[in-house]
């Protein structure tokens, strides 16, 4: 059998294809449309698990036999969920509210298919005090428009953030170590693994 059609990556995240593929994973991508409105006043880490979840359940539907894994990564300023910008004036906004303060990144992981399972992994991220002039400079490099809380902190937004405590790359998009533990767990091979077998 492909070992490629055993795993299957449920998103188009380009930042999780990477991260996975960074590892010797190797894995098909096929992504689920699904409506990734928050219902009226669901919390952050109840929101990401719900749409991890609902996309692994939406791919493992097509694919019965193979590990199928799903992420959903939200950005939290209290209560309030950050999605993604629509243009770089939503972005300066977004910034601007972050600036000099804590955050939460929450992303919520699901396996479907072979094997079922979930968790949400929490970083919290503090932001420096950034100048109008610095806002407005990241807003329009175009980064932050396709990332939930209008930054990329692997990229040029490294530069706002003054700290994190807990998974750098959950803050990416993808816990890797909740993530491969949570494929083990599932019963999926892994490339330190697989020898065993």
């Amino acid at each position: 059998m492909d070992p490629t059609a055993r795993f299957v990556l449920a998103s188009a995240s380009p930042r999780r294809k990477d991260l996975l593929a960074q590892l010797g994973l190797r894995f098909t991508v096929a992504a689920a449309d699904i409506d990734e409105t928050p219902m009226a006043g669901e919390i952050a880490s109840k929101y990401v698990l719900r749409l991890a979840e609902e996309k692994a359940r939406t791919v493992a539907a097509r694919h019965p036999d193979a590990w199928v894994l799903a992420a959903d990564t939200t950005v939290a300023l209290g209560s309030e969920l950050l999605g993604k910008p629509r243009d770089a004036a939503e972005a300066r906004r977004m910034i601007a509210r972050l600036s000099g303060r804590i955050h939460e990144v929450f992303t919520g992981i699901a396996v479907a298919g072979r094997a079922q399972g979930s968790q949400v992994v929490r970083t919290q991220v503090t932001f420096r005090t950034l100048s109008p002039d610095e806002i407005a400079w990241y807003a329009e490099t175009g980064e932050p428009l396709d990332k939930a809380g209008a930054y990329a902190i692997q990229g040029k937004g490294g530069f706002l953030v003054q700290g994190i405590e807990g998974s750098h790359s959950n803050v990416v998009g993808l816990p890797l170590g909740e993530t491969l533990a949570l494929l083990q767990r599932a019963g999926m091979p892994l490339p330190w693994t697989e020898g065993q077998r």
